[in-house]
């Protein structure tokens, strides 16, 4: 059963073995520093913010995945398409009980992000963040957003649900972004 206040602990057991958890202290939302600030702090799907910031769609990648039953598990990057470079990490555990078939087919086969699918087959969805993190990336992690190890950046735990019910527990990590 999905939880209404996921943590970083929790959702790391989901996929165990992983050395590129980054270090994290949870932050009020009013510490985010812009422009982390503008890409957290809504109740908007991240996919949808990170085009809108970077100007152009991403892909997904997926680096982990599991499946028990209609539990569904992934660790994923979201890379632009022109150019290939990562802007987000998440990890994300998904009610697939809670999704139409196609939504569910959609989500597995890994193809299409998270939130593109919702918004795409019009999925009753409400974001609620729960928590906002500031973190110092894993060398792994860093490795995918192409920045020293240490780095810091920013990023937000929360849920997502249909109707009253989660659906959707996710870990949202942001490539470090300069200033604007």
């Amino acid at each position: 059963m999905l939880t209404t206040a996921p943590t970083l602990d929790h959702l790391y057991r989901l996929l165990p073995g992983a050395d590129d958890r980054p270090a994290a202290a949870e932050v009020p939302a009013e510490a985010v520093p812009d422009p982390y600030h503008r890409l957290l702090v809504h109740t908007h799907h991240m996919t949808v913010t990170v085009e809108e910031f970077y100007g152009g769609p991403v892909d997904v990648r997926v680096l982990a995945s599991r499946r028990a039953g209609d539990e569904y598990a992934r660790k994923i990057v979201l890379a632009l398409r022109d150019g290939g470079r990562v802007v987000q990490f998440g990890l994300v555990r998904i009610d697939l009980g809670a999704c139409t078939p196609a939504v569910r087919a959609a989500i597995v086969e890994g193809k299409t992000p998270l939130g593109r699918v919702l918004i795409e087959h019009d999925m009753l969805r409400r974001i609620e963040p729960t928590a906002y993190l500031r973190c110092r990336l894993s060398a792994r992690m860093a490795g995918w957003f192409g920045c020293s190890p240490g780095a810091e950046s920013y990023g937000r735990l929360g849920v997502i649900y249909t109707g009253d019910k989660p659906a959707v527990e996710v870990l949202e990590v942001l490539a470090p972004v300069a200033e604007v």
